[in-house]
């Protein structure tokens, strides 16, 4: 079947013809690393890393490039803030970043270069885009002429005669055009610079990831990927330049992850509604937030709400649940599994239709919802509640597994200890429910002696109390409680 991507420059999706047959040549907007990241950040890690494996699967050889920035303003006014070098700011958050790309268990990137390993490829990309008449000198001071690119706006769509300047900052009088853009400023005191042919200075944002492209990939690539609010002017700028330098076209597909919502308002640190990728992660879990991102195509945008907590939560509950069985059932029966030919086939369709979902712009939304569908077919063969499980049961937790295990090594998920993060998940939802873990296990009590003793009036509504606030019980051989969780 034919991969199709959405292309955000055409607005459609289209059939994907790699460059070169075989190869696949992608690169993604990493972070300016001057904080923790917030978990919007890694929408776009946690989808790039799904786009890459599947791509992989699918047979393509993929060099996959995901940049630090660690020269910015940001950085500099970080470092100036708590007096040390813009390096110590950068090393720290490069090493937080890695730290919880590794709790998310991602799979390592080819490439992770850095601005500052670049700036001879920065410099030589700026010196062509001048021998070329698209860019010049002021001061020191180099900018692109938006000018001499007549395809400036194909990205956005936006026509320069309908963009609005100055609305912030004061427009460079210098500029032969308000809208054209810096490629090299001057240095300043206090900041650090490198040497050029324009003296002292450093680059501009955008001609990073251009010259970063192209010194490890090449002129041109497959895929360029980042957050939608990269789109424009980094994106639109990155293009202008790069073709401007090489003369040819720069990427052949424009992949975009949309924004996160907390509620009905977008996530922003002006809204004050950021929330660390770090934090999330020691509050909730990790699997949380990756199933809460591919869960939703990466082209949606979602909303962060408790209900969405909640039924994440649920969600993993049944899927690890049905793990967690399976391992149980495997290595209790100690004859060779039987296969169980109806499971198979029921997995094999699915495979057919989560291919399908994929090589249909990437949508793992209905990935998540193929593995539902797999785990409520393993669950309807009926021997959760069976105390000894035979041959056929195995065969069929063995399938299960091994099934579960390849798209869990596709999307990062589903791939904890099941009973480690079903006791996690539980503790999640006694958190966010405001549970009282003493009381509760003290109306247990209650309710068990109220059994012995055959008080069955008694032992109901204990029961009846427990279920109104939110607790279940289970009695027989899985005997003890947990907290509900809504289907």
């Amino acid at each position: 079947m034919t991969q199709f991507i959405y292309n955000s420059m055409t607005h459609k999706k289209e059939k994907f013809v790699p460059l070169e047959q075989g190869k696949v040549k992608l690169y993604l907007c990493g972070p300016t690393v001057y904080d923790y990241l917030h978990i919007g950040n890694f929408r776009g890690a946690i989808t790039f890393n799904l786009i890459r494996n599947w791509l992989e699967f699918q047979g393509y050889q993929v060099t996959f490039v995901y940049n630090y920035t660690d020269v910015d303003d940001k950085i500099i006014k970080r470092a100036n803030e708590e007096g040390v070098e813009t390096s110590v700011i950068t090393e720290k958050y490069i090493h937080e970043f890695e730290e919880d790309f590794r709790r998310l268990g991602l799979k390592k990137h080819d490439y992770n270069p850095r601005v500052s390993e670049h700036m001879g490829d920065i410099i030589a990309m700026v010196e062509k885009i001048i021998a070329n008449d698209k860019a010049y000198v002021i001061d020191g001071e180099v900018f692109f002429a938006i000018d001499k690119f007549e395809d400036y706006g194909k990205l956005s769509h936006k026509k320069l005669d309908q963009l609005e300047v100055g609305q912030r900052v004061e427009v460079d009088k210098r500029k032969k055009n308000p809208h054209d853009f810096v490629l090299w400023k001057p240095a300043k005191a206090g900041e650090p610079s490198w040497d050029s042919p324009w003296g002292k200075g450093r680059p501009g944002w955008h001609i990073e990831c251009s010259a970063m492209v192209k010194a490890i990939l090449g002129e041109s690539i497959d895929i360029h990927g980042g957050g939608v609010d990269l789109l424009f002017p980094h994106h639109e700028n990155e293009i202008a330049q790069s073709e401007a330098c090489n003369c040819q076209k720069y990427a052949n597909y424009w992949v975009h992850n949309e924004f996160i919502n907390f509620g009905a308002e977008k996530m922003s640190k002006s809204l004050g509604n950021v929330i660390t990728a770090r934090n999330f992660m020691e509050k909730y879990d990790a699997e949380i937030l990756k199933y809460l991102f591919l869960s939703a195509h990466y082209r949606t945008q979602m909303s962060i709400t408790d209900d969405k907590l909640l039924q994440t939560i649920s969600a993993l509950n049944r899927i690890y649940s049905a793990i967690a069985l399976a391992q149980t059932t495997v290595e209790s029966v100690e004859q060779a599994g039987v296969t169980d030919n109806n499971f198979v086939k029921k997995l094999e369709d699915y495979d057919v239709k989560i291919k399908k979902a994929l090589d249909d712009d990437f949508n793992s939304a209905e990935l998540i919802s193929y593995v539902f569908e797999a785990v409520r077919s393993f669950n309807a063969l009926g021997f959760a509640n069976k105390k000894k499980r035979n041959v056929t049961h195995k065969g069929a937790s063995e399938a299960f597994l091994a099934w579960i295990k390849k798209y869990g090594q596709m999307s990062a998920l589903f791939n904890a200890d099941p009973n480690v993060i079903l006791s996690r998940l539980d503790e999640i939802l006694i958190d966010m429910k405001k549970i009282d873990r003493k009381q509760v296990e003290s109306l247990v009590a209650l309710r068990s002696k109220a059994r012995a003793e055959k008080n069955w009036q008694e032992a109901d509504r204990i029961r009846a109390e427990l279920e109104e606030m939110g607790v279940e019980l289970f009695d027989g051989h899985q005997r003890g409680w947990k907290v509900k969780v809504s289907e």
